[in-house]
């Protein structure tokens, strides 16, 4: 598609997808920046607007610990493909898609963790939302995870749309100008210039640097 579905047009999408297994998956994808968390929360808000609960479940509850990124040496690319659990992401996206009630990490941005059993998915929840930059990353063990997703959605944002985002990210975690472009262009650019490389076909791509009606500009 070459401009983005409203919300209600989004969620009517989701909503008309069967579910191959247990429950509706549903992938949202696309680098840093590209605002992701904030599609997903309102997608999530909106299908709860129509009885349909779809609780978000974020890729971020499995970054590495900073302490095995230092010890391997990867601390200051984290955010990178080879900085997670990708393992244990596939087996918790397996068990999303199985049924049941299902406890998943949650990462605590503040504090630079992630936090194992903080979140929940319901066992009445039959749609879960998944968000994250490698959702449809092409390469091993992460390409498994296409063959669960009923509807997957790519966020394709422009690099200079992508780099003024990320550069006021880091402006507002305390960084300084030039230490927040710098800390962008090097690592999390280099992240987003991966995933365009090597990404699976999405059922939509969005694209455009534009959010969609009723969003926020992406945190």
């Amino acid at each position: 598609m070459s401009a983005p579905p409203d919300l209600q047009t989004l969620a009517a999408r989701v909503l008309a997808a069967p579910p191959r297994r247990a429950r509706r998956l549903v992938a949202l994808a696309g680098p840093p920046g590209s605002g992701k968390s904030t599609l997903a929360r309102r997608l999530s808000e909106r299908l709860a607007e129509t009885g349909q609960a779809a609780p978000v479940v974020p890729m971020d509850g499995f970054h590495l610990d900073n302490r095995l990124l230092s010890a391997r040496g990867l601390l200051a690319r984290k955010g990178a493909p080879e900085t997670f659990d990708a393992a244990g992401l596939l087996r918790l996206v397996e068990a999303l898609a199985a049924g049941g009630e299902v406890i998943h990490p949650v990462f605590d941005r503040a504090r630079d963790i992630a936090i194992a059993g903080a979140g929940v998915v319901a066992e009445t929840d039959r749609t879960v939302i998944l968000e994250g930059n490698y959702l449809l990353f092409d390469a091993p063990p992460w390409r498994a995870l296409a063959g669960f997703w009923d509807v997957s959605v790519f966020l394709a944002v422009p690099d200079e749309d992508l780099l003024s985002r990320l550069t006021t990210r880091w402006l507002d975690h305390g960084l300084a100008p030039e230490a927040a472009r710098e800390r962008a262009e090097r690592n999390d650019m280099a992240n987003a210039r991966l995933l365009a490389a090597r990404r699976l076909p999405a059922d939509l791509t969005l694209g455009t640097a534009e959010p969609l009606p009723g969003t926020r500009t992406p945190a």
